[in-house]
């Protein structure tokens, strides 16, 4: 009992799903960060990569970029470049967690002297948005404590709400501050930013212009994410979301590749609460690592995850849902649910692509395009993108 594909093919066709730079750079855990071959040695290198998801998908017009990992002498130029590849630039991410000042906080830290190396690097970003021509900020703090009686909680959340203040008042025209949140890591008695309710305290407080990111691995075991999705936009704070998965913690992996069901539950949320709208200015970000896969395969996986999952959203008959949910009908609503999550879409997609000029098996055509053997081959010397 589902909607017929082709009731859903013009709605598929408005998914854009941003993707980060550092996906393909580098990374692995607090053990060890691998190298691979082909790996990016510039953002210019992480652009064209970033380009390649999208040309044979179809789904990732859009790089988010980290300063300062990104950082270069002249983003009006790397701007033209990525239009160049068919891309463009998006959210802007700041970084005050790898800066020796930063061991007890950033822009929550007791010393004011590094609270304001902290708000002048977000300012920095402002101005690197500036440039781009991005819409959003986002901001994404390790700051927090280890033990009891390290520092006071309450303090802290006051510094923090005045950094993110003066941060704020620097944005202009249609900029936005996407405050993001997360339980725990690498501080483990307390976080200054730990849940969606105190993220959401903190951007009400800020402006029309202040919203929430929703990473997905960033929720204590059994949290009802979904929940969280539609009380976010009810309250019409949702800015934008982090697509990864996870077993046990943050652990950023494909999008799906633990719990497929879950991404299918966020999205009927987001379809139910306007968050895939035209205009709704919900964006649908990836933040996620490649540790031991290769790169570009990866990313194009995960693209095709998020659409295939919003493909079975979209089906769901939400008219005969409503009608079993008045009539008390537990079961029958539940069916229904279930019906459109177990709909196997991927023949129907493979010919909705081929229709559009794309791969019908994106997967497959990359690994027979042979770009991955011609970066491996081409991209020796220098230093590679990464953690490190």
């Amino acid at each position: 009992m589902t909607r017929p594909f082709a009731e859903i093919s013009e709605d598929l066709a408005r998914l854009e799903i941003e993707v980060p730079s550092w996906a393909y750079g580098n990374s692995g855990t607090r053990f060890k960060v691998f190298s691979t071959p082909g790996t990016p040695r510039t953002v210019h290198e992480k652009i064209s990569d970033a380009a390649t998801v999208h040309r044979y998908t179809g789904l990732a017009p859009v790089v988010a970029l980290h300063i300062p990992w990104d950082r270069v002498d002249d983003f009006g130029e790397l701007r033209r470049y990525a239009q160049e590849q068919g891309v463009g630039l998006g959210t802007i991410n700041s970084n005050t967690f790898q800066d020796e000042d930063y061991k007890l906080g950033s822009l929550a830290h007791p010393d004011p002297g590094v609270r304001r190396k902290a708000i002048d690097h977000n300012l920095e970003c402002i101005e690197v948005m500036n440039q781009t021509g991005s819409r959003d900020l986002k901001i994404w703090l390790a700051d927090g404590t280890n033990y009891p009686g390290q520092d006071d909680m309450r303090a802290r959340q006051d510094r923090l709400a005045e950094s993110l203040a003066e941060i704020y008042a620097r944005l202009a025209g249609d900029q936005r501050l996407v405050l993001e949140y997360k339980f725990f890591e690498p501080a483990f008695y307390h976080t200054d930013v730990p849940d969606w309710g105190t993220a959401l305290a903190h951007v009400t407080a800020l402006g029309d212009r202040a919203v929430v990111c929703l990473d997905t691995g960033h929720h204590a075991p059994g949290t009802n994410v979904e929940f969280i999705v539609a009380q976010l936009l009810r309250l019409g704070r949702l800015g934008s979301f982090d697509f990864n998965s996870r077993f046990y913690a943050d652990d950023d992996l494909i999008v799906g590749a633990a719990d497929p069901f879950q991404l299918f539950r966020i999205l009927v949320e987001v379809l139910r609460g306007g968050g895939y709208d035209p205009g709704s200015g919900v964006a649908l970000m990836l933040d996620q690592c490649h540790n031991i896969e290769a790169k570009v395969p990866g990313q194009i996986r995960s693209v095709l995850n998020v659409q295939e999952m919003l493909a079975r959203a979209l089906l769901l008959d939400t008219q005969a849902l409503d009608q079993a949910r008045r009539e008390g009908d537990v079961l029958t609503a539940n069916e229904i649910f279930m019906d459109a999550f177990y709909t196997d879409v991927r023949p129907d997609l493979a010919g909705w692509r081929e229709q559009r000029g794309l791969p019908a098996d994106p997967m497959r055509a990359y690994r027979e395009s042979g770009y991955q053997q011609r970066i491996e081959n081409d991209r020796v010397g220098g230093t590679q993108a990464g953690w490190n």
